[in-house]
């Protein structure tokens, strides 16, 4: 839209305010400090990156694992934490419910009766697992991928059938 006419006119046209450099610098590109090029460190007791990981100890309050004598229930969280949130780091977000409950399942604490092989394993699994990094690491590294990258209602399904192959003990 033009100006109205009692607009007065610029005594000198043609005249810019701006006018670009006549060629472009070399082009800008970041490195700040925490890109990384290969991705996060990978190695052992590095652990599962994945954003908001707290979240994961409020919901496992949320669940009630079914114990048998000997076992103790911050063994049992502390164990079962770690397994979720590696599942939850495969598929890049923070933690759910359905990955605790999934890995409740994997060792059975949600089932009323278990398989006393199961039991017996996991005594010797999650025995002092609250106090000792390298536990939990053992607990999390069991337990294969494809185990966590089914759903919670597969996963009961696998774990009925054969609970060892769904762990990879066979």
């Amino acid at each position: 839209m033009s100006a109205p006419q009692y607009v007065p006119k610029s005594a000198r046209p043609g005249e810019r305010v701006y006018e670009s450099p006549p060629w472009q610098h070399d082009p800008w590109v970041g490195h700040p400090a925490g890109n990384l090029d290969q991705g996060q460190p990978r190695g052992n007791f590095y652990g599962n990156q994945g954003p908001d990981q707290g979240y994961v100890l409020l919901l496992a309050e949320r669940i009630e694992p079914v114990l048998q004598a000997g076992e103790a229930l911050a063994d049992v969280r502390a164990g079962v934490i770690g397994v979720a949130l590696k599942r939850a780091s495969l598929f890049g977000r923070a933690p759910v419910i359905h990955d605790l409950t999934l890995a409740f399942t994997l060792f059975g604490y949600l089932d009323e009766s278990p398989d006393p092989a199961l039991v017996d394993l996991r005594k010797e699994l999650f025995a002092s697992a609250a106090h000792h990094y390298a536990e939990r690491r053992a607990i999390v590294d069991l337990v294969p991928e494809a185990a966590l990258r089914q759903t919670p209602k597969q996963a009961a399904a696998a774990h009925a059938a054969d609970w060892r192959a769904l762990l990879g003990l066979t």
